[in-house]
C-alpha cells in the first residue's frame, strides 16, 4: 500500500531537485562563460594601443560595475529585464565595428573582440532568463499532496503499534523537512548565503568593491 506512493514520492523529489542544481549549475557556467569573454575582450583591446585600447577597457569595466550594482539585486528579484541592451556593451561593440585594422594582426583581434562581446551578450541573457526560474508553486503542492499520501499509508500501516507508527512517521517527515530545506536554499540561484555571486566577473576589473549576495 505504500511502496507505490513512497516510489512516486521519491522520483517526483528526485526530478524536482534536478531541475534545482541544473539550474544552479547553469547559472555558475553563464557568469563564468561572461567573465571569460569580458577578460578576453580587455586582453584583445591590448591590439589597438591609445585611446581605443582605453576605451573598451573603460566600457567593459563600467558594465561590469552595472551589473553588480544594478543587475545582480534585480535578478535576486526576479526583476532583470532582457529587453534593453547595455549601454556599454552596445557602445563596446559599436566602438569595436568602427575601428579600422592597421594589419592583419588588427583585423582578427577586432573580430574576436566583436565574437567575445557576442558571448558576453549570450551568457548574460542565459544568467538572466535562469533568474527567473524556480519550482513552480504546482511542484510544491504535488509535493505535499504526496508527502501527506505517505505518512497516511505509513500511519495506516502501523495502526496496530502506534510507537512503531510514530517512529516511522518521524523519521520520514525529518527526511522530507531536510530535503526541502535544500531544495529550498538552491532555488533561486542568485539569493541567499548559497547564491552564485559576481565574483567571477569583479575578477576581471579587480579594483571594484567586492559585493555580497542579496539576502532572501
Amino acid at each position: 500500500m505504500i511502496s507505490p506512493w513512497s516510489l512516486l514520492f521519491g522520483l517526483f523529489f528526485a526530478f524536482t531537485a534536478a531541475q534545482v542544481w541544473s539550474d544552479n549549475d547553469r547559472a555558475e557556467n553563464a557568469v563564468i562563460r561572461e567573465a571569460s569573454a569580458y577578460r578576453g575582450v580587455t586582453l584583445l583591446a591590448a591590439s589597438f594601443p591609445g585611446e581605443p585600447e582605453t576605451r573598451l577597457r573603460a566600457l567593459i569595466r563600467q558594465h561590469i560595475q552595472d551589473v553588480v550594482a544594478l543587475e545582480w539585486p534585480m535578478m535576486a528579484k526576479r526583476t532583470a529585464s532582457l529587453i534593453v541592451t547595455p549601454h556599454a556593451l552596445a557602445e563596446a561593440l559599436q566602438t569595436t565595428i568602427a575601428l579600422t585594422p592597421a594589419n592583419p594582426g588588427q583585423q582578427t583581434a577586432q573580430k574576436e573582440i566583436v565574437a567575445q562581446l557576442e558571448v558576453g551578450l549570450e551568457a548574460r541573457r542565459d544568467r538572466i532568463l535562469i533568474s527567473r526560474s524556480q519550482v513552480s508553486p504546482l511542484k510544491w503542492l504535488c509535493i505535499g499532496v504526496q508527502a501527506v499520501g505517505v505518512l497516511l499509508g505509513i500511519a495506516l500501516v502501523h495502526c496496530d503499534d502506534r510507537l512503531a507508527g510514530a517512529l516511522a512517521m518521524g523519521i520520514f517527515a525529518t527526511g522530507v523537512a531536510t530535503t526541502l530545506s535544500l531544495i529550498l536554499a538552491f532555488d533561486r540561484p542568485f539569493i541567499g548565503q548559497l547564491a552564485v555571486t559576481p565574483q567571477a566577473l569583479m575578477q576581471v576589473t579587480p579594483d571594484l568593491p567586492q559585493a555580497s549576495p542579496p539576502s532572501g
